[in-house]
């Protein structure tokens, strides 16, 4: 028998290939289009977008639409749930939160929204928490608490080669102090309040990489820990930073290393490497 409460989460959690599926969550795709054509998220791959974006070709994204959202509730209502928790990716950087809420209204069970004011695996790990809580028993208060908990513990870190694919998306926010030194600055950025921040101006990208793995470190400290590493197009230097993380934090409970996909990609681009430091209390 089913959890009463069902969790359903977007694409741009960007969980490994088969975690949704174990852990028994919904997920929505966001929408991308590349060359004029618009897919869902996860029909195109993420070395296709990422060559679009080198090629500085037109990549735009755009939230699901309301019906996605209801089809997602009516399924989890059909599988035997009572009741909905539906965990996305901050509304201050994409309306998918509010296209969720429009389709709640109409949903044939009580759906509970919770914006988890991140994205990436700072998304992927308040979605499994919720689902943790669910299957555990939880009432969708306690499922939804759970998830807006672990979100608000986890913090994001984010190293960008350029801050051009940022600007040129619109979700450069706050960062955008940085643009007038971008040309001789690697920047370091965080999610900051359900937006991209910035955080530190290094000179070079192997400092600021180094920089990256001490701000986690701390970041850490001697807290049980699960660690998000995750980039775009740069598997190795992914894997290497996480097997440093690993030797270097003393309580780390599940690490994930993983390509963001082309939703966040073409925001990020190429070269993008962040770490998601997500304490478990």
């Amino acid at each position: 028998m089913g959890s009463a409460v069902a969790v359903v989460t977007d694409s741009t959690a960007y969980l490994a290939p088969g975690l949704a599926e174990r852990h028994g969550l919904i997920i929505v795709p966001l929408q991308i289009a590349v060359g004029g054509a618009t897919r869902d998220e996860n029909d195109i791959t993420t070395a296709e977008a990422a060559r679009a974006l080198k090629e500085w070709q037109p990549v735009t994204t755009s939230r699901p639409a309301p019906e996605r959202f209801a089809e997602a509730y009516r399924a989890a209502a059909g599988s035997g749930a009572r009741e909905v928790v539906s965990v996305h990716l901050s509304a201050a950087m994409s309306g998918t939160v509010e296209a969720a809420r429009l389709a709640a209204g109409a949903a044939p069970i009580p759906v509970r929204v919770v914006d988890s004011g991140t994205v990436g695996m700072g998304l992927g790990f308040a979605a499994l928490t919720a689902a943790a809580a669910a299957r555990s028993g939880g009432t969708a208060e306690q499922v939804a608490d759970a998830a807006a908990r672990r979100a608000a513990l986890t913090r994001s870190l984010i190293y960008v080669d350029t801050l051009e694919h940022l600007r040129r998306g619109g979700r450069i926010g706050a960062a955008a102090t940085l643009l007038g030194s971008a040309l001789m600055v690697k920047p370091l950025l965080e999610l900051r309040e359900g937006r991209l921040a910035p955080l530190e101006k290094v000179r070079t990208s192997s400092r600021a990489l180094a920089r990256l793995e001490e701000l986690a470190v701390t970041e850490a400290g001697e807290r049980r820990v699960d660690l998000g590493v995750q980039h775009l197009a740069a598997a190795g230097r992914a894997e290497s930073l996480a097997a440093r993380l690993r030797d270097r934090i003393p309580n780390v409970q599940d690490t994930y290393v993983g390509e963001v996909g082309p939703v966040i990609g073409a925001h990020v681009g190429p070269g993008m490497l962040g770490v998601v430091v997500a304490p478990l209390s």
